[in-house]
């Protein structure tokens, strides 16, 4: 920039600082410039005036919904102008209010059932259904028509419409719970609702308190089960959300675990880990006996619980031989097929063969006191001789003997068995008790 410019920029700046005052004119103090402000003089019968409510002008307002169109929303628009059009001058909000309230249904030719559906996903399929003639031109229609700025609909593209309706229908049905007054069927006061828990199903009502001492004894014995209405005779069970609202975390976590387990232990297709470190939850394919637990990787035959042993039978536990004669024996032909799959059928035999076996010993026999062996008493005394280890012993309190003195046994006056040698047998009178070789 020349000389000559900043010079006669300096000179103009100087003479306007001298024209006006501060408040009109105000220079810059580090800067080649000022602010001016300027105030206009109106003529002498100017007037000003602005378009208030109610006296000149309609209430600035907006409509949202998230369950009506933005042409229906449009449309509700249109109608609150024509009630202002109608009232001019006057207060109108009410007349609104009561308008939504009381006439939306009927104005818009809303009848039940009504359809809800995303407004992304409505355009979505009406594009798709776009081949015909008619459905191009409500395409061509709708995309001419301006929507009204104040039609604000109020949906989430991601979001399930229909859930949200439920929710906010929740909301408020729980709002009016809790302004009421109820009685508790338990401790019978009278309280609020807000205090109060209402079971879905049946609508019984009892206050929060007397509730969850219920809950809180149900869940630690274990009975998640059983978390129903108190009424007798009355099935209504308590949401997962109220239990959560009455017991706290804790308890509920524990509530959440077995209310989970008792749910799986339903299922045919579930079973638990045999591993005491482990027992997670482990899906079984079906037509197949082993099972690989996702958190261990341990691989189980389905039957057992043992390690996997592919097509050979399972092993039976000497606690399960005892019991497999009679489960066995009681079997249909389909469950005793299963059976000797499972474990053999060698094995069934010979678990039925030797439970007889152990049941005719146990109701004929006495075990030696010295070898464990089995000894049948045939005839003769009670005075016994073990035929594998040689042992004497008394048959009736199974006593060892004195091989110098058996029969001391029978005749000492402290012994239980006094005078009882012959006790339980039927005596011939040419049979000859008193050798050894007949006992």
């Amino acid at each position: 920039m020349s000389s000559e410019d900043l010079e006669a920029q300096e000179d103009e700046l100087l003479a306007l600082a001298s024209i006006y005052n501060e408040e009109e004119f105000h220079r810059a103090e580090s800067a080649q410039g000022g602010e001016i402000r300027i105030n206009l003089e109106l003529p002498q019968d100017f007037r000003i005036f602005a378009k208030d409510y109610p006296s000149n002008s309609p209430p600035v307002f907006t409509l949202s919904s998230r369950w009506l169109s933005r042409v229906q929303l449009g449309t509700l628009c249109k109608r609150l102008d024509e009630l202002w059009q109608e009232n001019v001058g006057s207060v109108v909000l009410f007349s609104w209010i009561q308008f939504l309230k009381e006439d939306l249904f009927s104005f818009l030719s809303i009848e039940s059932p009504l359809e809800v559906t995303n407004s992304n996903k409505g355009k979505q399929e009406r594009k798709k259904e776009g081949a015909g003639k008619d459905n191009a031109e409500d395409t061509e229609k709708d995309s001419k028509e301006q929507p009204d700025p104040r039609a604000i609909q109020e949906v989430d593209p991601r979001s399930n419409l229909l859930l949200q309706l439920l929710d906010f229908d929740e909301m408020q049905q729980q709002k009016a719970f809790d302004s009421k007054m109820f009685c508790c069927n338990i401790c019978f006061s009278e309280k609020m609702g807000s205090e109060c828990t209402c079971f879905k199903d049946c609508k019984h009502v009892y206050c929060k308190e007397c509730m969850r001492d219920y809950f809180q004894i149900q869940i630690r014995d274990g009975n998640v089960q059983c978390l129903n209405c108190p009424e007798p005779e009355c099935s209504s069970v308590a949401t997962p959300a109220q239990v959560k609202h009455l017991v706290g975390e804790e308890l509920f976590a524990r509530y959440d675990r077995l209310l989970l387990q008792s749910s799986l232990d339903l299922m045919a297709d579930v079973m638990y880990c045999p591993r005491k470190m482990c027992e997670t939850a482990v899906l079984v394919e079906p037509d197949t006996t082993m099972g690989i637990c996702p958190s261990c990787q341990y691989a189980f035959c389905t039957l057992c619980k043992m390690g996997y042993h592919g097509l050979s039978p399972c092993r039976a536990t000497a606690a399960e031989l005892r019991g497999l004669r009679d489960e066995y024996l009681k079997a249909s032909e389909e469950e005793k097929q299963f059976l000797e799959q499972r474990f053999g059928k060698r094995v069934i035999q010979k678990a039925v063969e030797e439970s007889f076996s152990s049941e005719w010993l146990e109701k004929n026999s006495k075990a030696c006191p010295r070898c464990s062996s089995n000894i049948q008493k045939v005839d003769g005394c009670n005075k016994m001789t073990c035929t594998s280890c040689k042992q004497y012993f008394c048959w009736l309190c199974l006593g060892p003997l004195s091989r110098v003195n058996p029969y001391g046994h029978f005749n000492d006056t402290s012994s239980p068995c006094f005078n009882q040698l012959f006790q339980g047998v039927d005596i011939d009178d040419d049979e000859e008790f008193w050798s050894d070789e007949e006992d």
